[in-house]
């Protein structure tokens, strides 16, 4: 089968967990033997063509149809829920020979463009809901929506032409990959198909990491207990929870260190997080790395340099970093939100805190550190269930049988 992925945007050093998803289904599918590429926006690049990991990535250009933008709102909406429209990617996707399914991974403009494209060529498309439709806060959303609060919108026309209100309602199936999002998608889309599609993860590559080698890198001190969030920096994240956890911690735990990794989506949130850091004096214990790329082998070195990993998200879809750490053998914790106990057990392979509890998390935390045997239940807990049902090979099988039962059905009525 030949398939295009089509994501709002696809940059390497841009990562988190939906561009995980996206390129690990990709590559095993590539792997069986089918022709899968990636066309998206030229968001965050500058690049027309290019291959990550083996997989085509191919980009076009794109525009915010709003008047009154600045060139900071628009990189706002880069990094972070842009509503933006690219007819030239709708052009090729009604140009690319011998597509038998078209995978969005963004509704709105995007999704209508796929949408257009799918209904012009009588071929079935599908869309994965990664937490940002029914589920995200009012406060995200008014975070997204902030770069275009002062802004006139000119695109409407465009989608009300290309049915972007029927995006959902019209798609052959709807994934989520998170169990309240599966709730609230059928409640809402009664008639719609809606399927679970769990976020999975390389166990083979994950078990194998050098920790002294990104310890060097990054100058962090041999003796220190490693706690690890790997997250975007963004206010949903909520890493100023666990900076105020670790204050609350290295009274009694003085060897303690957090790392902070990943790409900075929100620049204002990054500003408070360094200020709440420098007000707690905790200048000297907290590495934040804006970032790595997602092939470089420190990201699965910083696993292994670790001791805890924690994910103090305020909304989190997923997780798939909390697969990630099983993977690699670390005990979590994390909060108790969104699609976290949908495929964690409290007490079994996680330890769950309060969503903004900054106290509760210590606390939790504060049991790990304390009780190895209890960390190690954990960790194996945790291993054993990331390679028993989300190693990406099983779940791109599932994907792979929902694309050709959708696929046959349609030839099959046409």
């Amino acid at each position: 089968m030949k398939i295009i992925q089509i994501p709002r945007r696809f940059v390497a050093d841009e990562w988190g967990g939906t561009e995980t998803t996206i390129l690990e289904t990709s590559r095993a599918l590539r792997a069986a033997g089918h022709d899968v590429g990636i066309f998206t926006s030229l968001a965050l690049s500058d690049t027309r063509r290019e291959l990550i990991r083996d997989v085509p990535v191919r980009r076009f250009p794109y525009s915010y149809p709003f008047w009154g933008l600045t060139d900071d709102n628009r990189r706002d909406m880069d990094k972070k829920g842009g509503n933006l429209l690219s007819l030239s990617l709708l052009w090729a996707l009604l140009r690319e020979p011998g597509v038998d399914l078209l995978h969005a991974h963004s509704g709105k403009r995007l999704g209508a463009a796929v949408r257009t494209a799918a209904k012009l060529r009588g071929i079935p498309y599908v869309i994965t809901l990664h937490g940002g439709h029914f589920v995200v806060p009012q406060g995200e959303m008014d975070q997204m929506l902030a770069p275009i609060r002062r802004s006139v919108e000119w695109g409407r026309l465009f989608g009300m032409a290309m049915g972007s209100r029927r995006v959902l309602e019209d798609a052959d199936a709807l994934l989520c990959v998170g169990g309240d999002e599966l709730a609230a998608a059928r409640e809402r889309l009664p008639g719609q198909r809606v399927e679970l599609m769990p976020n999975g993860v390389d166990c083979d590559t994950f078990a194998q990491g050098d920790g002294d080698a990104f310890r060097r890198a990054f100058d962090l001190p041999p003796e220190r207990r490693l706690l690890l969030c790997v997250s975007r920096i963004d206010y949903q994240k909520n890493q100023i929870a666990l900076v105020e956890a670790l204050g609350r911690l290295l009274p009694t735990h003085p060897d303690l260190h957090l790392v902070l990794l990943g790409p900075v989506t929100v620049a204002g949130y990054r500003e408070r997080l360094d200020a709440r850091i420098q007000a707690l004096g905790l200048g000297e214990r907290v590495t934040l790395i804006p970032g790595l790329r997602s092939d470089d082998p420190l990201l699965v070195g910083a696993f292994h340099a670790a001791e805890v990993f924690c994910l103090p998200s305020l909304h989190e879809p997923f997780g798939i970093v909390i697969l990630e750490a099983w993977a690699a053998g670390l005990p979590v914790v994390a909060s108790r939100i969104g699609g976290i106990p949908s495929f964690t057990q409290d007490g079994v392979d996680i330890l769950h805190a309060e969503p903004g509890d900054a106290g509760a998390l210590a606390e939790r935390l504060a049991l790990v550190l304390a009780d190895p045997e209890l960390a190690g239940r954990l960790a194996d807990a945790g291993r054993d269930k990331a390679r028993r049902d989300y190693d990406w090979r099983a779940i791109s099988a599932r994907l792979l049988d929902l694309y050709r039962e959708l696929v046959e059905t349609r030839r099959g009525a046409a």
